[in-house]
């Protein structure tokens, strides 16, 4: 079971370039995440409305922590233009001490 201050990765994309960067800093400005990777455009292939769609999307890895996590994915589904944004959360086992810590520090309650 995970624990209040553990990490998490949240994965998702957006449509384009310019909401991508609006959705990592707003995240990081209202302390619901550390740090947003945005990535590089990729093709999505995915079944809708009993189709299968195909879309260029932006990729974005979010860290946060479990405290932090359900009011970040209702923050980015607020943001987003998608009917069903993706929120895919994946839990972090381990990694570098002072890293996780960083992260802790970022998504704090108590920060200023």
């Amino acid at each position: 079971m995970m624990q209040e201050q553990d990490i998490v990765i949240v994965m998702t994309n957006a449509p384009d370039l310019l909401l991508a960067k609006r959705i990592a800093h707003l995240l990081i400005e209202e302390k619901l995440a550390a740090c947003v990777n945005i990535g590089p455009a990729m093709l999505s292939v995915y079944g809708w409305n009993g189709e299968v769609e195909g879309a260029d999307e932006i990729p974005l890895l979010i860290k946060t922590t479990v405290t932090k996590q359900q009011a970040m994915i209702e923050r980015l589904v607020s943001l987003h233009p998608y009917e069903i944004p993706e929120a895919i959360v994946i839990p972090v086992l381990g990694g570098y001490t002072p890293y996780l810590n960083w992260v802790r520090s970022l998504t704090c309650e108590s920060q200023p």
